[in-house]
């Protein structure tokens, strides 16, 4: 049993973290904070754990860094990384804010709005998506958790990218659910605001953007990348639009996301057209394509919560502590 900690286990990404860890036959949950919960059972704070847990919230300055073998720091931006350089070097650390995606300080402050303070811890950090870096995760002890829109934009277009298949731009439209912008009521997450509409935000500057960029830096395929609030709850729908250097038929498309995702269990190839409701609560990426003549659009859809926070931070965790990468993530999607 690893004994595991959770800092900021009352939002909606520690909250996701665990219902997840609840069912990993290998962890104890040990730990958890809250500063506005402080002192509670998470069962009074969400009634749907009821029960479940016989540990309550803590304060973050109680964290018992010695005593623990991984631990998830799913704070608010800003917060992770004035604790990770005290932390143990033994300790397995698995960030799921921002704060060490980025490589560049220059770049970060300029998407982030703040100051990295620790440009040095921020290098000991291996990006964390899993399909794509699963070779360096392996043996890390710090991963940075990727961002949501950054995981379903960095899987639809990394094969392409890869074979350069792209001619010039490519144009990228990304909707998001509510539960992305976390349990802190604000006037764009208001429910008679957010219920029945669709509005875009952050253009040209939304902070998953350089992380993307990290991996799909090149001239001659900038990227234009443009989110919209949704009126869903969960999921991500991005919708990837290009130019091919040549035609390729269906076939060839497929054919080639199969050579790159074909043994990824979390990764499922849709002959037709993806659906968030067919994702959401797994860990699951659904991605498809339609093509006429040189032009092709991409489409990949996943669960915020689940591949794109709290389920990919636990297949890491797998991965980092030699687990069998789908353990407790292995549920099907719930529908309807």
């Amino acid at each position: 049993m690893v004994k595991v900690g959770i800092a900021g286990g009352s939002g909606y990404g520690g909250l996701e973290l665990l219902n997840i860890l609840l069912r990993h036959p290998q962890v104890q949950i040990t730990w958890i904070s809250s500063q506005q919960h402080a002192g509670k059972n998470p069962g009074d704070v969400y009634p749907n754990l009821r029960g479940f847990l016989n540990l309550n919230f803590s304060s973050v300055e109680t964290l018992p860094a010695s005593e623990l073998e991984v631990l998830f720091l799913a704070l608010p931006h800003g917060h992770a990384m004035k604790i990770a350089p005290a932390l143990p070097g033994e300790l397995l650390v698995i960030d799921l804010s921002g704060d060490f995606r980025v490589s560049d300080p220059a770049v970060f402050q300029q998407y982030y709005g703040i100051p990295l303070t620790c440009p040095e811890e921020q290098k000991g950090f291996v990006y964390g998506l899993t399909e794509i870096n699963r070779a360096r995760i392996r043996s890390a002890r710090r991963v940075a958790n990727p961002g949501c829109f950054a995981t379903a934009t960095i899987l639809a277009l990394y094969p392409l990218y890869q074979e350069g298949w792209i001619d010039g731009p490519v144009y990228v439209d990304s909707k998001t659910g509510s539960s992305g912008a976390g349990n802190a009521p604000a006037a764009g997450t208001h429910h008679p605001r957010r219920s029945n509409s669709l509005f875009p935000y952050k253009p040209f500057a939304h902070q998953h953007l350089p992380e993307i960029l990290q991996l799909l830096d090149r001239p001659e395929n900038p990227l234009v990348f443009q989110t919209y609030s949704a009126p869903l709850v969960r999921g991500i729908f991005a919708s990837h639009y290009m130019r091919l250097h040549k035609a390729h038929l269906p076939q060839e498309i497929c054919s080639l996301y199969q050579a790159y995702y074909g043994s990824e269990f979390f990764i499922r190839w849709v002959p037709d057209y993806p659906d968030v409701n067919f994702v959401r609560h797994s860990n699951f990426v659904d991605i498809g394509a339609a093509s006429k003549d040189d032009h092709l659009i991409v489409w990949s859809t996943l669960d915020n919560l689940q591949k794109g926070a709290a389920g990919q931070a636990v297949q890491n965790m797998n991965v980092m502590c030699g687990f069998p990468e789908q353990t407790a993530l292995d549920t099907a999607p719930t529908h309807p």
